[in-house]
């Protein structure tokens, strides 16, 4: 916290202007940060976020505890009372329970001197609330990526005006469901018939679970032109779906986000036209250096987009040895 500062590093003075004297310790040394990391250790869009909190720790010298919540919104709101009884420097977190599941955790945690800050899905009011003590956001954002999905799912996959398509999503997670908002009416702009459907909180804990469900929608609607969906597993489950459903590289228009193993096969083998790269090792590697940064120089939130473009089967084999390495 800014006291540590004061306490710990002494002060320059140079005429109305006051510097802090620049340490020969690690920036981070003595903080301590927790980070909801989503869920599980080691899954394939957490692994990338959990190496980037790592190297951004250890380069900066801060303690880092992390968090495993398998995409459980009360698990993230269970997890921030956990970090916060043991009064940490800073604590990372997952908008995914919404600003109101929030709002009391985090005023009790800016009231007890613990800065706070957002990653993967946005916190939009507390972000404007408390972002000048350092409460950023760094992730997607989040309609513009589904948008961006969108369209290159026209480009590369040739969509027309009257196709009908598939939208798999979280319209009902608030912010959380921006992505899947920008990426339905980023089709129906372009004159695509979407149908909707729903992902359940238990697909969304295990999407394995979304396999018979999407299987029965194809094999119901062989009209179909193209699906889409903003959920990382759900893409990592596309190949299984395609081939169960009786369809071949290409038959179905598919985009798709995050680079997990099942997904960079689909790329390359034609199932999935194109996925949204989040590059989730900046939103492990960001959030870290923002609560270093605002513990001991005072910064206020920075919001960074970390997802701007889309890979495509033409541009995935040259990411293949940072995905291998948990990088991207």
């Amino acid at each position: 916290m800014l006291k540590h500062l004061l306490a710990t590093t002494a002060i320059i003075a140079t005429g109305a202007i006051a510097y802090p004297a620049l340490s020969q310790d690690l920036l981070g040394q003595g903080q301590t940060i927790y980070m909801q990391m989503g869920g599980p250790p080691g899954g394939p869009a957490t692994l990338p976020r959990a190496n980037g909190a790592k190297d951004a720790a250890r380069h900066l010298g801060a303690d880092l505890v992390e968090q495993y919540s398998g995409w459980l919104p009360d698990v993230m709101v269970q997890q921030f009372r956990e970090a916060l009884a043991a009064e940490p420097d800073c604590i990372v977190i997952m908008g995914h329970p919404g600003g109101d599941a929030f709002q009391d955790l985090v005023d009790e945690a800016q009231e007890a001197g613990v800065r706070v800050t957002v990653n993967n899905t946005p916190l939009s009011s507390l972000q404007q609330q408390y972002g000048g003590n350092g409460m950023g956001y760094a992730g997607v954002i989040l309609y513009d990526g589904g948008y961006l999905t969108a369209q290159q799912m026209i480009t590369e996959g040739g969509l027309a005006e009257g196709d009908k398509a598939l939208v798999y999503g979280l319209l009902g997670q608030g912010e959380r469901g921006e992505s899947t908002r920008g990426l339905k009416e980023g089709l129906e702009e372009a004159g695509v018939v979407v149908d909707y459907l729903e992902i359940s909180p238990e697909v969304n804990n295990d999407t394995s679970l979304a396999v018979p469900i999407l299987v029965s929608y194809f094999e119901s609607n062989p009209d179909v032109k193209a699906f889409g969906t903003q959920h990382g597993g759900v893409t990592g489950q596309i190949r299984r779906v395609m081939e169960q459903a009786g369809k071949e590289p290409g038959d179905i228009v598919v985009g798709g986000i995050d680079l997990a193993p099942s997904t960079i096969d689909g790329l390359l083998d034609g199932y999935i036209t194109a996925s949204l790269d989040q590059q989730l090792y900046l939103q492990g590697f960001l959030p870290v250096t923002q609560c270093v940064l605002s513990e001991a120089y005072g910064f206020a939130g920075l919001t960074i987009n970390t997802g701007a473009g889309t890979v495509t089967p033409g541009t995935i084999e040259e990411l293949i040895p940072l995905i291998e390495a948990g990088i991207r």
